[in-house]
């Protein structure tokens, strides 16, 4: 979506598993309002780490520079004065306090573009991007190619790791489809192999 209203602000979701494409389609969006010379600001969590800690970088090797925070009270901080357009990269990995200051910058006049993943790698619904799902004007769903059968991807596999939540790393997950998904435990000692688990057993798991 490149334009939802003349009068105001709003919210789009860019979402979807790993290696589906979230990155390059909020690199082509911002890029557009460039064009339009549209100010614009882009923002990632400075946890993201694989590539370059001030720049965003799809896996097609297209990038803009961004500013890496560490919470969402920074981000609010370190919005420019007359900014039209932001973007936030990775946003699963900001604390709840985004939501809110994404509501702030659309009610404010401003089209925020967040771009992040709405599931952990158990299937589960990964940090704000619920709340940030419920109130957004426009939603895309991206999808991956499943490693496994060539079929459309709409979870992260794990395949190698702990079992913490965030463990960030490309070569630590691959995209699969529902019928390929493979629920992830490590072992002791810390086995690629999957263990079978749900969601709901882990939840216990944590719980006990």
């Amino acid at each position: 979506m490149d334009g939802f209203s003349s009068r105001g602000g709003w919210i789009e979701v860019i979402t979807g598993g790993m290696f589906s494409g979230k990155s390059e389609e909020l690199i082509r969006r911002i890029r557009r309002a460039e064009i339009a010379r549209q100010r614009t600001q882009i923002f990632k969590p400075s946890i993201d780490d694989r590539f370059e800690l001030k720049r965003v970088i799809s896996r097609d090797n297209r990038g803009l520079d961004a500013l890496a925070v560490n919470s969402s009270s920074d981000l609010r901080a370190n919005i420019m004065f007359g900014v039209k357009v932001v973007g936030i990269d990775e946003v699963q990995f900001f604390d709840e306090g985004i939501v809110p200051v994404c509501m702030e910058l659309a009610d404010g006049g401003v089209r925020v573009i967040v771009a992040g993943l709405d599931q952990d790698y158990l299937r589960r619904p990964f940090g704000p991007m619920p709340a940030l799902l419920a109130v957004a004007e426009d939603v895309s769903k991206m999808h991956a190619v499943c490693v496994r059968c060539g079929g459309l991807a709409h979870y992260t596999q794990r395949v190698a790791g702990g079992n913490s939540q965030i463990e960030i790393g490309d070569g630590t997950y691959e995209a699969r489809c529902r019928v390929c998904y493979e629920p992830y435990r490590a072992s002791d000692s810390f086995s690629a192999e999957p263990v079978l688990e749900t969601a709901e057993t882990a939840d216990n798991r944590e719980i006990s």
